[in-house]
């Protein structure tokens, strides 16, 4: 399969070509790659079973894992599930368009596999102008997972989505690099609370402002559970080589770095700024100053170091609070192995 790439930082004419053109694609039922504030997705046509069953495909992605679908209005967003509670609308009126997903009863409008044969559908309306502007022009709900081989790192700029799915999709639209850099925060809405399924890029704090109590699944450690979101099961966001998680700071990460490089592994390291500027070694990553820009970077850092050139890369641990619960919950997934300064 060829698959079409527009650049659209070129001017307005080309981005109205290339959101007219992706979304003629997705009404024919193929799938389109497509920025959001988060990562990229791959999209297609919600209703469409056959257009879903592409991106289980193109990404290699298990059936039995659940889809989000997207859309442009609340008005859309209603029109997928057959009730909104009110906690519920006071979300989604404080931070829709934006990095949060609502699991509510599914109505049947999406596909069967966009649900994973479940009874409830997960939906968010994406807070990005190329995202809207394609589903204001496919008028229909898009399903879109992250743009990605299943089990990799989540892309955040258009050359990750080319490395994985070139010849696998039939467009790509290349608006940049995206903004938060985590998947979008996962509520269920269909209880008497909200209830985390997945942390994002809104974080536990801010819907407490909203809607008063929130509990955090214990589903999101517990790998038995059938899940009612995406980011519930199987492993994600994986690295070409192992990543170790390191807690303990920086003389416990220096320490490990010697040991390894002794034994005569190549080990790249992923730390906040402040921390590599306390290590010595070869490949030192900085993610940035801040949880903000960690959550940001991160992606690009667990894709930069390759097979071959490295044998082993190290990550500190970072401070489970804001976005840090939603960088944690991302960096345990694609860990092979947690080490504390006793280990």
């Amino acid at each position: 399969m060829k698959t079409i790439r527009w650049k659209i930082n070129t001017g307005e004419t080309d981005f109205l070509e290339a959101i007219e053109a992706a979304a003629a694609m997705l009404k024919e039922g193929k799938t389109v790659a497509f920025p959001t504030e988060t990562v990229y997705g791959l999209g297609a046509d919600a209703t469409n079973p056959q257009a879903v069953d592409n991106i289980f495909r193109a990404k290699g992605r298990p059936q039995d894992n659940p889809l989000i679908a997207h859309v442009a209005t609340i008005e859309q967003l209603k029109q997928l599930v057959t009730y909104i509670p009110p906690y519920a609308e006071k979300l989604i009126e404080a931070y829709s368009p934006g990095p949060i997903t609502y699991v509510l009863k599914d109505n049947g409008t999406c596909a069967e596999n966009v649900t994973a044969g479940l009874e409830t559908v997960a939906v968010r309306i994406p807070d990005h102008p190329v995202a809207l502007a394609l589903l204001k022009k496919t008028g229909r709900p898009v399903a879109a997972p992250s743009a990605n081989i299943s089990g990799k790192p989540s892309p955040t700029t258009a050359d990750h989505v080319w490395e994985d799915l070139q010849g696998k999709i039939a467009g790509l639209i290349d608006g940049g690099p995206t903004g938060v850099g985590v998947e979008s925060t996962v509520i269920d809405c269909t209880g008497d609370v909200p209830i985390i399924l997945r942390p994002g890029g809104i974080t536990k704090e801010q819907l407490e402002e909203v809607a008063g109590t929130v509990v955090i699944d214990p589903g999101l450690t517990d790998q038995k559970e059938k899940p009612k979101s995406p980011g519930m099961k199987y492993r994600h966001y994986a690295p070409e080589i192992p990543l170790w998680l390191v807690e303990g700071g920086p003389s416990v990460l220096q320490k490990l770095i010697d040991k390894k490089r002794k034994a005569g592994l190549k080990v790249a390291v992923l730390a906040s700024t402040m921390t590599c500027s306390q290590l010595e070694g070869d490949a030192l990553y900085p993610l940035g100053e801040d949880l903000a820009e960690i959550a940001a970077r991160l992606y690009e850092g667990l894709r930069t170091f390759k097979k071959g050139d490295y044998d082993l890369i190290l990550c500190e641990t970072f401070p489970e609070e804001g976005i840090g619960q939603a960088i944690m919950n991302r960096l345990r997934k694609a860990a092979s192995n947690t080490l504390t300064a006793a280990d």
